[in-house]
């Protein structure tokens, strides 16, 4: 079972995103455009996810929805295993992506590689709905995350027009998470 359940990077991939955000719902081309895989490629793991009890799927119209099984005997421990294994970042990366958003960066001193008691985040066109997520992360790493959130718009107009504060921010050390900013 367990080296048909972790024998591909898409399938890990896949998991990551499924068992972070579990209450949502994607389709395989929304799935390969997060992760910027193959489609194809995206359709097998979900098909052979779904045989393991893993995920489950429902067709609305024309579009099959997959989503990871709460149900699932393995779904807890699955999770936890993702998480540590991903650690903070991949855990932000895998609800970032599902978030929408277009970019986001760790900045500050977690950035520069020191050991803090908050981390903080930079993201650019995410929806209202990762402030929960990020919550959920904080209690799962019982790490404080300070995020920062700009709509696209702002984000372009605030970069043409040279804010310092952007500027700053954008010049400093950072780890990327998502995206280009």
């Amino acid at each position: 079972m367990l080296k048909n359940l972790f024998s591909s990077t898409i399938r890990a991939d896949v998991l990551s995103l499924l068992l972070n955000s579990p209450d949502e719902q994607f389709y395989i081309r929304e799935i390969a455009t997060l992760l910027r895989k193959n489609p194809s490629g995206i359709k097998r793991e979900l098909d052979n996810l779904e045989t393991m009890g893993i995920v489950t799927s429902e067709r609305i119209v024309n579009l099959k929805y997959f989503q990871a099984n709460k149900e699932s005997p393995l779904f807890s421990e699955l999770k936890n295993l993702i998480t540590k294994s991903l650690g903070l970042p991949g855990a932000l990366k895998a609800v970032l992506r599902a978030s929408g958003a277009k970019a986001a960066f760790l900045y500050g001193p977690y950035a520069e590689g020191d050991d803090v008691d908050a981390v903080d985040l930079f993201v650019i066109g995410a929806s209202s709905s990762l402030t929960k997520e990020l919550k959920d992360l904080e209690k799962r790493f019982e790490q404080k995350l300070n995020c920062s959130m700009m709509d696209e718009e702002e984000y372009r107009v605030k970069k043409k027009k040279g804010d310092a504060n952007l500027k700053r921010l954008l010049s400093g050390k950072r780890v990327t998470l998502i995206g280009r900013p």
